[in-house]
């Protein structure tokens, strides 16, 4: 795994995690480099969609319409061989459990051409749902969870487009000490054009602080991820709790019309560090020199 640079959390700022999430008297143990290698889990394992889950819209729950998401040569692949005409039918692959703090590593590469009449914007675009609803909570025609969104673009071999941008179905986040609402925002990472591999990290502490992490590189920092504002459709009210904070929730991978391929899925659940912030900074600055 790359370098992941992980600067404000190993400072300051691991004091703004919510109180919830800290202890006072807890005993350290000694941690080391080997056993933090130990705790990195494999969420995709390479032979099959074992431990997933599967809502496109427009179909129920784990109906793989077309045979859109598929293991083949190692890879979890997102292909729409099978489709006539998207038309709108976004799709995500749910691992069936739920998580508070963690950090997520996911290798990726775009690849081919889009479905037939997929939207424009979804040209070379997926995501990463982060702090998502339930798999089992969406509507047959819901379009996305209710969650935020790392969302991945590749380049289009000409334009910059930078990609872990923040994207927020159903959810609103904080920046700037300001709520902030609209849906979409760019990180600071440079462009990836071709079928190239990249490298992308989220780091999610409850609802405290997310970061966006591209090739080691922190390209976006956010924060009280919570339920509200729009770009959902077709969601059950009652799961739709606007204000409600976002403390933990399920992780989907995309498919919006373009063919992606992902070759690591791995998860440091980072919930036995979050009662000791001396454990959590050292653990979090081990994971940096990685």
């Amino acid at each position: 795994m790359k370098k992941i640079v992980l600067p404000v959390l190993v400072a300051g700022l691991l004091m703004s995690c919510s109180k919830s999430h800290q202890s006072e008297g807890v005993e350290t143990t000694e941690i080391s480099s080997e056993k933090i290698g130990s705790e990195w889990k494999t969420l995709f394992n390479g032979k099959d969609m074992e431990n997933w889950k599967i809502k496109i819209s427009k179909h129920d729950l784990n109906d793989n319409y077309a045979n859109t998401f598929r293991v083949e040569d190692g890879f979890l692949k997102v292909r729409y061989d099978g489709y006539d005409d998207f038309d709108r039918q976004y799709g995500h692959i749910f691992y069936d459990q739920s998580f508070s703090t963690y950090l997520l590593h996911l290798e990726y590469r775009f690849v081919g051409e889009q479905a037939p009449n997929g939207e424009g914007w979804a040209l070379r675009n997926s995501g990463a749902m982060l702090h998502g609803q339930d798999p089992e909570t969406m509507q047959k025609d819901q379009d996305f969870p209710i969650s935020i969104e790392g969302q991945l673009l590749g380049g289009d071999g000409e334009h910059d487009r930078t990609t872990s941008n923040l994207c927020t179905p159903g959810t609103n986040v904080v920046m700037d000490g300001e709520l902030f609402t609209p849906h979409c925002v760019s990180s600071s990472s440079q462009t990836y054009h071709g079928e190239q591999w990249v490298s992308a990290d989220f780091l999610v502490l409850a609802d405290s602080i997310v970061q966006h992490i591209v090739e080691g590189d922190t390209v976006l920092t956010y924060y009280s991820p919570q339920i509200g504002g729009g770009n959902v459709k077709n969601f059950d009210p009652s799961v739709k709790q606007d204000g409600k904070m976002l403390t933990e929730g399920y992780i989907s991978l995309q498919s919006e019309s373009h063919p992606i391929d992902f070759r690591k899925v791995e998860i440091f659940d980072l919930a036995p560090y979050m009662n000791n912030q001396e454990e959590l900074k050292e653990v979090l600055e081990i994971l940096r020199k990685r």
